[in-house]
């Protein structure tokens, strides 16, 4: 509690205006106890500048991460790697599956989560791998399927790859087929 200059009645510190005779408290004159009342004197020392620029700068790097979603697939060979990986693993698994039950299955998804999680993984990398069964047998058996990588970006590979486990690949914007070169296998 203060007291007015004016009337010298007690009021409280945070008013503005005296409720006893409307005066003014907030432009006192300096030296009084009523000067600056109800401004916060802060001062701009380093330590809440340089806390201040991190804060800004940690805003700044989120929005570059989630804006630009090209570096979070990596560079065009990761993906393109990632991509290949990812076919091999899945034609792997359905070979396993040729072995044991004399045929390959009619879609990935009973596959299990490894060859989910590949397909996660290709799709990380703006891939997306579809598998086309082949016609079945007399027996119902399937003996054939494709295996495509097609990239969602501009001019990285896109891949084929079938039953017979050779891998091919074309940068043209459309979807490999068993016509375009064969490629080499990473070492």
């Amino acid at each position: 509690m203060f007291t007015c200059p004016e009337c010298e009645q007690a009021i409280n510190q945070a008013s503005p205006v005296c409720p006893y005779c409307g005066a003014d408290v907030t432009n006192a004159p300096d030296g009084s106890e009523f000067a600056n009342v109800g401004v916060q004197n802060k001062k701009i020392t380093p330590a809440r500048v340089v806390i201040l620029l991190g804060i800004f700068l940690a805003i700044l790097a989120a929005t570059a991460w989630f804006a630009l979603p090209w570096r979070i697939s990596g560079t065009q060979p990761e993906a393109e790697g990632r991509a290949r990986q990812a076919l091999g693993i899945i034609q792997q698994t359905l070979a396993g599956y040729q072995n044991s039950e004399d045929g390959f299955p009619s879609s990935l998804e009973g596959l299990g989560d490894r060859v989910r999680f590949e397909a996660e993984r290709a799709q990380s990398a703006h891939y997306s791998v579809q598998y086309t069964p082949g016609k079945p047998d007399a027996d119902g058996h399937l003996k054939s399927y494709t295996l495509t990588a097609r990239a969602g970006n501009f001019g990285y590979m896109n891949f084929y790859t079938d039953e017979s486990g050779v891998l091919r690949g074309t940068s043209e914007n459309r979807a490999a087929t068993v016509q375009d070169p064969q490629i080499k296998p990473e070492m």
